[in-house]
């Protein structure tokens, strides 16, 4: 069993430099308080920043460092303070953090901030393929480290990798923007398992695998190369425990042991009873809108002047990247609507807002939240908001009322809470003056059914239900790999090949000898196909068949003339030995005028679609449509030709990228059964990528050597990973 390699910007515990020596200090973060669960005893490393450029570590005392945080499980990746500039302050946060946050007039597109985000994930990369062995579980958080995964991918391939990203994943919309936009995608793509808090964030960037990469994705798979790579969502929880054991622990205090902030907040409290606290806690950040807030609770006291001397709104907001110009910027906003509002409303004995410009122990965290009446956070966009969370679980008596945005994370799995359009101020208003009036026996029976679900589901459960679904993954893997056609398996196969006396070899054209074109007509076979096919046919006792959905009359333009066997239109027409094409099964095509006119009324409305008609079935092609305008019409169209034919005569068949109608009575394994019942052979072999080649694998006899080309569900007994590789395999064949 391997060990766990957490890796992060920034590393679980803060050093200090001071008097020539180390001080290290555990840090209190989210991150670090969830990840315990995982990293914990000898069996697990966290790598990160230490939070120190290398201009500020004496010579002398990068040893002491190490050793110091060898001490907390912890190891470091050296960076410059330039590389900080561009890498974290720069891309990071100029760039990703906007756009990610759909502050799109933020969002600079640097080059030179972007070839530093580069070769500083690659030093993380580095430092991972430095201390990892391939049976290790590597765990990459948030977005500084994008490109992480697919670096150590290209190094150790076997290597099982899960990436979590904190913050939102944007709309299609807005991610295209970025110039880099592949390379992110496809440095997120070496990940095995991708995380995100909420199904938003994983369905946005789904789409945008499909619409940029043009990867198959199959609900929450995606497929790429030989790997399949699952995103799902895990919302992330907080330490229940330790937040309602601190604020239980508080309400047990005596006076004389409360500290100062508490003391004024309860004379202040006792002045008057009916007086109501709104909290407000954020990390200085324009994608918290503390200046949107500060301007609707203007909004609300002139709405409801009743209120002016009866409520107080408490705004912590903690400092953060302060050598962002937008962040001096905001910074000076809301210094400056701070004071009007005050001045503009404040009598000899009352204050609307208490604002606080600074960071605060975990202890007057608690004052706050123990002591505040309602909790108002509305971020007009945020990943999570823990903030909500945590309030909700010192809140022992049940009391208390959150207002929350419905742009948060959080606003997902806190419907009992007053969730607000963080723009609308006339709602915000509103919600208020509920709140503020909410009856108690309601404020509990809310809160009640919050704190049950972020009890059951805290920090640790998502930490260790992320690390369950990477190990799931893994042997998921393992599964797949069970079923690859390995080197092994294949000269096993090529020795049962050579020894056999008569041979018989089933090969599907699209997708499988030949990869898929944007226009059907256009994917013709090229002269290595041809060379390949015709080595095959002239090997003593071997038999080939092309089987195909294509019509009899493009086959007949591409192969008649080299006699190879070919079987078309899903069995519907056979030719045999350069012969004309003969029906192999009767079948009607007088449905096909009724059906054509519902094709066509999609292909009016499904811009890139077209219509291929054959002689006994209609296909309609989407491949040309964006793919996820594509998969809806096709969804569509399936609904309506299904309660359209109604009868056991036809069927649907939903292809790769096309969905076609033909007879019921026909498929390909039907075909290929019968041909294999002409003679007496004792090495039969069939190949396709489609799910109407999985009529073949289920159809013939068990002894069938069966391969999927790809990895998705098949009833084959083998996979191979792409057409290269298929015509690997038959070169192999004529080889043997």
């Amino acid at each position: 069993m391997g060990k766990t390699i957490i890796i992060s910007n920034r590393l679980p515990v803060q050093l200090q430099i001071s008097n020539g020596g180390i001080t290290t200090i555990p840090s209190v973060g989210g991150l670090a308080t969830g990840m315990k669960s995982v990293h914990s005893g000898g069996d697990s490393l966290w790598i990160g920043w230490s939070g120190l450029t290398d201009e500020e570590i004496p010579e002398e005392l990068t040893g002491d460092i190490d050793k110091a945080l060898a001490k907390h499980g912890s190891s470091k990746v050296k960076l410059t303070a330039e590389e900080v500039d561009g890498f974290y302050y720069g891309f990071s946060n100029r760039t990703i953090w906007p756009l990610f946050h759909y502050f799109l007039e933020y969002s600079e597109f640097e080059l030179a901030s972007w070839n530093t985000y580069k070769a500083v994930n690659q030093k993380f990369a580095d430092a991972i393929l430095e201390k990892a062995d391939e049976d290790d579980t590597i765990w990459i958080h948030d977005y500084q480290l994008m490109l992480v995964p697919q670096m150590v991918r290209e190094k150790r391939p076997n290597i099982s990798i899960g990436f979590f990203l904190h913050i939102p994943f944007p709309s299609f919309e807005i991610f295209r923007t970025m110039p880099w936009r592949e390379e992110v995608l496809m440095g997120l793509l070496g990940s095995d398992l991708i995380g995100f808090h909420i199904y938003d964030y994983q369905r946005h960037f789904l789409s945008s695998v499909r619409r940029l990469l043009g990867l198959e994705v199959s609900f929450n798979d995606i497929y790429l190369d030989n790997r399949i790579i699952k995103v799902d969502s895990f919302p992330m929880g907080i330490d229940y425990k330790k937040f309602r054991d601190a604020a239980e622990e508080h309400a047990k205090r005596s006076s004389d042991k409360l500290s100062e902030l508490q003391k004024r907040l309860n004379t202040h409290k006792k002045s008057d009873p009916e007086n109501k606290f709104l909290l407000s806690i954020d990390r200085l950040d324009y994608s918290k809108g503390i200046a949107k807030r500060l301007n609707a609770f203007e909004y609300f006291l002139n709405k409801y002047p009743q209120y002016k001397e009866k409520v107080r709104l408490i705004i912590l907001a903690v400092p953060s990247r302060s050598n962002v110009p937008q962040y001096q910027l905001l910074k000076r906003e809301i210094d400056e609507l701070v004071g009007r509002i005050n001045g503009e409303f404040s009598t000899v004995s009352w204050t609307p807002i208490w604002y606080f410009y600074r960071s605060m122990p975990f202890e007057n965290l608690i004052d706050l939240y123990t002591s505040s009446d309602i909790a108002w956070l509305t971020p007009l966009r945020d990943g999570m908001n823990l903030v909500a969370k945590e309030y909700i679980a010192t809140r022992i008596d049940g009391t208390g009322v959150l207002i929350l945005s419905e742009m948060a994370g959080s606003a997902n799995e806190m419907n009992e809470s007053l969730l607000i359009n963080p723009n609308n101020f006339e709602q915000i208003a509103d919600t208020i003056n509920d709140a503020i009036n909410m009856p108690i026996k309601e404020q509990q029976t809310r809160n009640k059914v919050l704190q049950k679900r972020l009890e059951r589901y805290n920090v640790g459960k998502w930490a260790n239900s992320f690390m369950n679904s990477l190990n799931a993954q893994k042997d998921r893997d393992a599964e797949n790999v069970s079923r690859r056609l390995t080197d092994n398996r294949l000269n096993s196969i090529l020795e049962e090949y050579s020894k056999s006396k008569k041979r018989l070899l089933f090969l599907d054209y699209d997708g499988t000898l030949a990869g898929f074109h944007t226009d059907p007509q256009k994917a013709g076979p090229d002269e290595e196909l041809y060379g390949l096919l015709d080595a095959l046919q002239n090997q003593e006792n071997t038999t080939i068949y092309l089987v195909s959905g294509r019509d009899k009359d493009t086959f007949t333009k591409w192969f008649l003339p080299k006699k190879y066997n070919m079987i078309v239109e899903h069995g519907v027409w056979i030719s045999q030995g350069g012969e004309p094409f003969r029906m192999l099964e009767n079948v009607k095509n007088d449905w096909m005028e009724k059906i054509r006119p519902v094709l066509e009324s999609f292909v009016d409305r499904t811009p890139g679609s077209f219509i291929e008609e054959k002689n006994f079935s209609l296909a309609w092609h989407y491949r040309k449509t964006g793919p996820d305008f594509g998969n809806l019409r096709a969804t569509e169209l399936s609904e309506v030709l299904t309660s359209l034919i109604g009868t056991d005569d036809l069927s649907v068949l939903n292809g790769n990228k096309v969905m076609e109608v033909k007879s019921s009575n026909v498929n390909k394994g039907r075909a290929t059964v019968r041909i294999l019942g002409e003679d007496d052979y004792d090495f039969v072999f069939a190949i396709g990528d489609d799910w109407t080649d999985e009529f073949m694998f289920q159809e013939l006899p068990e002894s069938t050597v069966t391969v999927k080309v790809g990895r998705q569900k098949t009833a084959a007994k083998f996979y191979v990973e792409n057409t290269q590789k298929v015509r690997e395999l038959l070169k192999s064949f004529t080889k043997a």
